[in-house]
C-alpha cells in the first residue's frame, strides 16, 4: 500500500506538471492559467449543486424511514471529485468532473460496490448492522 501512495504521490504531480507545461507550451500561460481556474471554478460550483441534491435524497431516504446507502456512495463520490478538483492539473480535473457528474459516476459506484462484495466475501471487511 505504501509503494501505491508513494507512486500515487510522487507520479500523478509529475506528468500534471509536465502536461501543463506542454498545455502553457501549445495555447500559451495564461489560457492555460484560466482554464485550470476555470475548471476549479465550475468544479466547486457542480460539487455544491450534486451535493445539496444528494443531502435532499437521504433527507428523503430517511423521512421514509430507509437506509440512505446510494446516496451516501454518491457522497463519498461527490466530496473525493470536489477535492480532487482542488488541486491543480487537468487530469486530476477530468477525473473530478468524472465523479461530480451523475451518468460518469455510477462507474465509479459500480467499481466501489464490487470491491466492496468482494471484501466482504474475503473478510477483509466485516459489516455489522443493528436494528
Amino acid at each position: 500500500m505504501l509503494v501505491y501512495l508513494l507512486l500515487l504521490f510522487t507520479l500523478v504531480p509529475l506528468v500534471e506538471l509536465f502536461l501543463l507545461i506542454e498545455v502553457g507550451r501549445v495555447i500559451g500561460t495564461w489560457p492555460t492559467i484560466f482554464l485550470v481556474a476555470a475548471t476549479g471554478f465550475f468544479g466547486v460550483m457542480l460539487a455544491r449543486s450534486q451535493g445539496l441534491q444528494v443531502l435532499y435524497r437521504m433527507q428523503q431516504d430517511m423521512g421514509r424511514g430507509s437506509l440512505p446507502g446510494e446516496e451516501l456512495l454518491d457522497g463519498a463520490c461527490i466530496l473525493v471529485g470536489g477535492a480532487v478538483l482542488l488541486t491543480p492539473g487537468l487530469i486530476t480535473d477530468l477525473l473530478g468532473f468524472a465523479l461530480l457528474i451523475p451518468i460518469t459516476r455510477t462507474w465509479f459506484k459500480q467499481a466501489a460496490y464490487r470491491m466492496i462484495r468482494r471484501k466482504m466475501k474475503t473478510g477483509t471487511v466485516h459489516y455489522y448492522h443493528r436494528w
